[in-house]
């Protein structure tokens, strides 16, 4: 009884560290300015929003889109301004500082499954 309560609790730990993996691995991509890292975490669609214009891309389409916004703003920092977590869901705000400009940048997460996917990324003109 005692093994079975000991193999629980270690389930209940593991799986508590197991979320943040996810959001954190993104914002460890962010600050490299390395799309195609940001994409592994992609859901099947992915909202992606710069400014004003907003769109829902396929997965491969959001990395191209990701890729040429890296390539017009060279990532210079990502700073965390805000991470937290809601029901399954992670989201991170920070201020992204590149070549282009500042942005403030959002990223949002949702539990599907066993894993986070990346369902949403906003960049706006600070």
């Amino acid at each position: 009884m005692k093994s079975i309560f000991t193999l629980l609790s270690m389930a209940v730990i593991v799986s508590s560290f197991t979320g943040r993996v996810g959001i954190d691995d993104v914002i460890g991509a962010m600050k490299t300015g390395n799309a195609t890292q940001v994409a592994k975490f992609f859901d099947t669609n992915i909202e992606i929003s710069v400014n004003d214009k907003s769109n829902s891309y396929s997965k491969r389409q959001g990395e191209l889109v990701l890729k040429d916004f890296f390539i017009t703003n060279v990532v210079k920092s990502f700073e965390v301004i805000h991470k937290g977590e809601n029901a399954g869901s992670q989201y991170c705000i920070g201020t992204l500082v590149t070549k282009g400009g500042t942005f403030r940048a959002t990223i949002f997460m949702k539990q599907k499954g066993d894993q986070q996917v990346l369902q949403e990324l906003r960049f706006e003109n600070r």
